[in-house]
């Protein structure tokens, strides 16, 4: 089985997009699915999640929240350098989002002065996927930025394991992280409960964190009604661009890497070498043969797994440019010289030794990255995800002298008396 497809661009000339498959949106099928899922909890409530969770999970949903005493012993039921691992993330995570943190503006003018505050949601909930794998990093890379940014309550739900409970590693996570609140709930229902609130289940304000396509399109369906960043969190992707100068085993593993979460991902190699593409492909082959979770890997890239061949670096980035990928890496000699040419990524890897995986567990940003294409418009999860702002305006009297006359000229044009009357009232005009 050849498991990257070849598409070799060379001596091609004009928009890369009409050479290069995209993969699909998503069908009706799934976002009908959704939307019966999203209205049964919403007028069901919890008896809507005990079936789904029975349904979907194949087990009873005893209670819908993991007892507080649970998440904190289960930091002494995991192997200590995990423990040790989660709490050096954990670190990292907020250092990082620590210096994201926005200052308070003080802008003043004659007679105007403007005070730009920033302001944390009071609740947020974070969906932790489970099912082929457990994800006890993905409770840092949303908790500790919530955390940081001010949030009081910190809800994360995560599916239950086929025992009906919540991994031990994840729940330690939970612990370190500082969770409020675990609820044993996976998959579009999840998201559901956290916007509508069920008897047990109080709503959140803003739902972040990634998922397999039905939590996506659930989060997409309720925003509106909570905040959801603009991104479309889904199957996890990577574009590696290559060109021989690190060993192709390295571009290998970092294409595999992303492809282990599952189908519906995706997984390229970009390069103007062919022998390169020839190298690492072969070694995709033969690690994808003895790996533990072949099954998935196999299954993204029979779906979308590419070797792209192009004429130059520039035709390459062309490319990345237009998949746009949650992941991308610059697996070559100079990787700063092609950095000013993306224009769509997630986040970008530099060098040899900075594989994706170090974004995903331990460099600081939160690895909740835009996918699908999204990476066009949006970014990285970030503490701006869990705040507003607000804005404080104060004028004294020379200032509303001075703009007044402007207010009431925009006001009537637009056919607003009563705002041009807020002004002549103060100036003393008649009203």
């Amino acid at each position: 089985m050849r498991v990257l497809s070849r598409i070799d661009l060379r001596g091609f000339v004009g928009d890369v997009a009409e050479r290069l498959p995209r993969p699909s949106a998503p069908a009706e099928g799934p976002v009908d699915a959704v939307r019966e899922i999203l209205a049964a909890v919403k007028t069901r409530g919890d008896d809507a999640l005990r079936e789904f969770t029975q349904r979907f999970d194949g087990v009873e949903l005893v209670s819908t929240r993991v007892d507080p005493a649970e998440i904190e012993a289960a930091k002494g039921r995991i192997p200590g350098d995990v423990l040790a691992a989660l709490e050096a993330a954990a670190e990292s995570i907020a250092a990082y989002h620590e210096a994201q943190m926005p200052h308070d503006v003080d802008f003043r003018r004659p007679g105007l002065r403007i005070a730009g505050m920033h302001r944390p949601v009071e609740r947020a909930g974070c969906y932790v996927p489970g099912g082929r794998a457990v994800y006890p990093s993905t409770v840092l890379m949303t908790a500790v930025p919530a955390r940081v940014a001010g949030v009081e309550e910190i809800v994360v739900c995560v599916p239950p394991g086929p025992d009906g409970k919540v991994p031990d590693v994840t729940l330690a996570a939970a612990a370190v992280a500082g969770v409020s609140e675990v609820i044993p709930v996976g998959g579009a229902q999840a998201i559901g409960a956290m916007a509508y609130g069920t008897e047990t289940i109080r709503p959140v304000d803003v739902i972040v964190g990634p998922g397999n396509v039905y939590v996506a399109i659930a989060k997409q369906e309720v925003a509106g009604v909570v905040g959801v960043p603009s991104s479309f969190a889904g199957p996890s992707e990577v574009v590696v661009i290559a060109d021989g100068s690190a060993p192709a085993d390295f571009a290998a593993i970092d294409v595999i890497l992303q492809a282990e979460h599952g189908p519906d991902g995706l997984a390229w190699l970009i390069t103007w070498d062919e022998g390169v593409a020839d190298e690492v492909t072969a070694a995709v082959e033969r690690l994808v043969s003895t790996a533990p979770r072949r099954a998935d890997i196999e299954a993204t890239l029979e779906k979308s797994g590419y070797a792209v061949v192009c004429d130059s670096a520039e035709q390459a980035l062309a490319v990345s440019n237009f998949i746009a990928p949650e992941h991308l890496e610059l697996q070559i000699e100079d990787p700063a010289s092609l950095i000013p040419l993306v224009r769509h990524a997630g986040a970008i890897f530099c060098g040899p030794w900075s594989p994706a995986s170090i974004g995903d567990y331990v460099a600081g940003p939160s690895h909740v990255l835009p996918t699908s294409g999204t990476a066009r418009f949006s970014s990285a999860l970030t503490v701006r995800d869990f705040m507003k702002d607000i804005h404080v305006v104060t004028a004294d009297q020379e200032g509303l002298l001075a703009m007044g006359g402007h207010v009431e000229a925009l006001a009537g044009a637009e056919g607003l008396d009563a705002h041009a009357a807020s002004i002549r009232i103060r100036r003393g005009a008649p009203s």
